[in-house]
């Protein structure tokens, strides 16, 4: 009688070796890489780490970076920039492209892009200052003026939202296509000259102070803090983030992505008329040439903050540190008689190191 014979290593209970079969036997040393990779992912990451990948981290750094500007302008434009008149210019200056770098934070973290805002602003500035408007405010009321610049500002959004959205073009082409139409449309309304504000009380509003604080700054506070809330309270700012990460999986979860597109838009519009209000009463002009490279500036302050260009992650408290950083550097540079193409250049650096930490943040994100 025979006595049973064992299996090789590596074979089958057929008694076939592996490799005959089709399969792939792992090596030892191919084991002891798999098992390694396997304890580093289930080790816990230290809670520097976890605070540094989190928006809180990425905030942190934007208020050290804004620190930094801060000693930098003391250091070398001193009393100038210290005192209280300048930190409410730099506030008073922010206000206005700030109101429109919220509305930009929600389209650019839905997936979105718009390059018409300042042309936008223009456009519902003249609007809100024709001869017409201004009779009428001085009849009824000097909210009219208000009510026009946010019903052109909406307009316009609504138009760039059902183009991108039902239109199914690019935001790019669409926007690009607005910019040239609003900003020659307000040509055309004003005849390229300046228009006047006649009504004192609707420049006596938004140029007043409360508390000791322009009324812009605490406009600007206000859309911030309604922006953030609707940004991380409500299922807008939900289905935004879901849009703006995987638009067809948040359609497959039942959202109306082509309906929340547009009404992203919207908003946008709606921050953009706040915003040509604002500069009206504070320039006390509607003029053709306002809100100029106003996206430029909305743009950078969006992804100076932290929110991906590709969608999916923004904050609002980053947007805000964000706009505060690039109106600062543009005082210091102004207290310290630097020209404009300086300032040019160093927000172009700017912006293209916050793009590369972003690229290398989510590199490191997607292979952990």
């Amino acid at each position: 009688m025979s006595e049973p014979t064992s299996a090789p290593t590596g074979a089958t209970p057929e008694g076939l070796p592996a490799q005959a079969k089709g399969v792939s036997v792992p090596s030892p040393d191919e084991h002891q890489r798999v098992e390694t990779l396997a304890e580093e992912a289930a080790r816990p990451d230290s809670a520097f780490v976890r605070i540094m990948n989190s928006s809180v981290g990425r905030n942190l750094g934007l208020v050290i970076a804004l620190l930094i500007l801060l000693i930098v302008g003391v250091v070398t434009a001193g009393d100038r920039f210290a005192s209280t008149d300048n930190v409410l210019t730099i506030l008073r200056l922010a206000s206005v492209i700030g109101v429109v770098s919220i509305g930009m934070t929600f389209v650019i973290i839905g997936g979105g892009i718009d390059l018409s805002v300042g042309a936008i602003v223009a456009l519902s500035s003249v609007w809100a200052t024709t001869l017409a408007t201004q009779t009428m405010a001085e009849d009824v009321h000097w909210i009219v003026m208000v009510f026009v610049a946010l019903a052109v500002g909406i307009g316009c959004g609504l138009v760039n939202g059902t183009l991108i959205a039902y239109g199914r073009m690019a935001p790019f082409i669409v926007t690009l296509a607005m910019l040239a139409a609003a900003r020659g449309l307000a040509e055309i309304i004003s005849d390229r000259k300046t228009q006047i504000v006649d009504v004192n009380e609707f420049v006596d509003f938004f140029n007043g102070r409360l508390l000791g604080i322009p009324r812009l700054v605490w406009i600007f506070a206000v859309v911030s803090a309604a922006g953030w809330v609707l940004l991380n309270r409500t299922t807008f700012g939900r289905r935004t983030i879901a849009v703006g990460g995987n638009a067809v999986a948040a359609r497959l979860a039942g959202i109306s992505v082509k309906r929340h597109t547009v009404m992203l838009y919207v908003l946008l519009g709606l921050a953009c008329g706040i915003a040509a209000a604002m500069l009206t009463a504070r320039t006390t002009t509607g003029s053709s040439t306002h809100g100029l490279l106003y996206e430029l500036d909305a743009i950078a302050a969006v992804v100076i903050g932290g929110t991906l260009l590709t969608g999916g992650r923004g904050t609002i408290v980053g947007t805000v540190l964000g706009v505060l950083i690039f109106t600062t550097l543009t005082n210091v540079f102004t207290l310290n008689n630097l020209d404009t193409s300086t300032q040019n250049v160093a927000k172009g650096v700017i912006i293209v190191l916050a793009v590369v930490l972003q690229q290398r943040v989510a590199a490191r994100n997607g292979s952990t």
